[in-house]
């Protein structure tokens, strides 16, 4: 007896010893925050887990979205024997093994085999492509997890021979919850502190989406604060997540002032070519959790609105850089959007492009229509030459230079110059080339021959 009690005892130890995030790992899907997408009545997941059917299976998603937590929960409650392995340490022979002695169960005791393999995009080809037997034959069941996208990090012949299910960042309900949980439950800290709502704001923050994050913050807090005495329960303030996280809360409210005022500025300082403020105003909003996406978008714009032709290659970067915070996400996509901040605050600014399609606009919108002319109007179909359209036009290569002496916008607008290019940047030599166009356009010179 007294050996039982100093079992539990040590068991009881060890678990006190484990990480915060260990220890509040869920133990049912129903304890999952998030994901509902894959936790649905019938979905694959539910089946591996419910049912215990076999398949192979790759997670993917940011870290702290819940993929070590899925087969965690799935080891728990599965009938098979689960193998965990991980592809920082382990290699080809560890696999090998793993498999054989997979089979030797099946075959002599009618045990199946569950392997899970975390970080599984650290495996080289050959690593990978020796799960492909045991996959291939059920020999295993498998779970991968990677934050890296598999069809980059991944043999082709193992995700084809898998279902790839995505994970998604958690959000601000669902962080909350696991902090509302891990503050009252026994396996966590059992009630003996409270979190302020400016603590709970700065931890929504600092995790961003990730769940381990946002918990491990919470424990370190919770030993900054003052411990409990009693039945006294102490209170995490937002100083106490300060000082564990070593980072100051920035004061933004994502649909408040703050927001708009730091966008303002942010743009301002980039049309203003002030690149380090412009990268102070990027800095800031990252840090508070402003969607990355949001800002790409607002780089996107301003590329065009602010620089323009007198850099086209501003709009390229702005895209490239758009695209990257879809491709990799934070933190690292902070150095793409920051690339774009530092070409276009530094770049050459003109608003000719915004200046032209809003007075465009203003005349549309004003009434100023016009017919289109007749030269111009589609005459494909039958009849349209009886009509008149198309008589007349003059195909443009048939000239030098590809310009041809004639008008193409209606008669209502004729003589509009809704572009205006400045002398800034490259946008010079297109200021030169738009008024030599519509010298030729208007009758008044002649194209250069090329």
């Amino acid at each position: 007896m007294s050996e039982t009690l100093f079992d539990d005892a040590g068991a009881e130890a060890q678990r006190a010893q484990e990480p915060l995030a260990v220890r509040m790992r869920p133990r049912t899907l129903d304890e999952v925050a998030g994901q509902e997408h894959l936790l649905a009545a019938g979905s694959p997941l539910r089946r591996l887990v419910e049912d215990d059917a076999p398949m192979s299976v790759f997670l993917w998603g940011p870290p702290g979205t819940g993929k070590t937590t899925l087969a965690s929960v799935v080891s728990h409650v599965t009938q098979r024997k689960f193998v965990e392995l991980s592809a920082v340490s382990a290699g080809v022979k560890d696999v090998r093994a793993v498999i054989e002695t997979a089979r030797r169960d099946m075959g002599m005791r009618g045990t199946r085999t569950l392997l899970f393999v975390d970080e599984v995009h650290r495996f080289n080809k050959t690593q990978q492509d020796a799960l492909l037997p045991a996959v291939e034959n059920r020999w295993v069941s498998f779970i991968g997890a990677t934050t890296e996208n598999p069809f980059f990090s991944v043999v082709s012949p193992l995700l084809s021979r898998s279902l790839l299910l995505t994970l998604e960042p958690l959000n601000e309900t669902d962080i909350r919850q696991l902090l509302t949980r891990a503050l009252t439950e026994e396996r966590g800290l059992d009630g003996g502190f409270d979190l302020a709502e400016e603590a709970t704001q700065q931890l929504l923050r600092l995790a961003g989406g990730d769940a381990r994050r946002a918990l491990t913050y919470l424990e370190a807090a919770a030993l900054v604060a003052a411990p409990a005495q009693d039945t006294t329960v102490s209170t995490i303030t937002l100083r106490d997540v300060e000082r564990a996280a070593d980072r100051a809360a920035v004061r933004y409210d994502r649909s408040g002032d703050q927001h708009y005022d730091v966008v303002s500025a942010f743009i301002k300082s980039m049309r203003g070519s002030d690149v380090d403020a412009a990268l102070h105003y990027l800095a800031r909003m990252i840090e508070a959790g402003e969607d990355p996406r949001f800002i790409a978008r607002r780089i996107v714009v301003h590329a065009s609105e602010d620089v323009g032709m007198a850099d086209p290659n501003a709009l390229q970067v702005a895209m490239a850089a758009a695209q990257a915070v879809e491709l990799i996400g934070l933190p690292e996509a902070r150095i793409n959007l920051a690339q774009a901040v530092i070409h276009i605050a530094l770049a050459p600014k003109s608003n000719s492009v915004i200046t032209a399609i809003d007075a465009a606009t203003s005349d549309v919108r004003s009434g100023h229509l016009g017919p289109v002319p007749p030269h111009l109007r589609d005459a494909h179909y039958s009849g349209a030459r009886d009509l008149g359209h198309g008589a007349g036009y003059a195909y443009a290569h048939d000239y030098p230079g590809g310009v041809a002496p004639q008008r193409h916008a209606p008669e209502e607008i004729a003589g509009r110059d809704y572009y205006q290019p400045t002398s800034h940047g490259a946008e010079r030599r297109y200021a030169e080339v738009s008024a030599r166009i519509k010298r030729i356009l208007r009758g008044e010179g002649q194209p250069d021959a090329e």
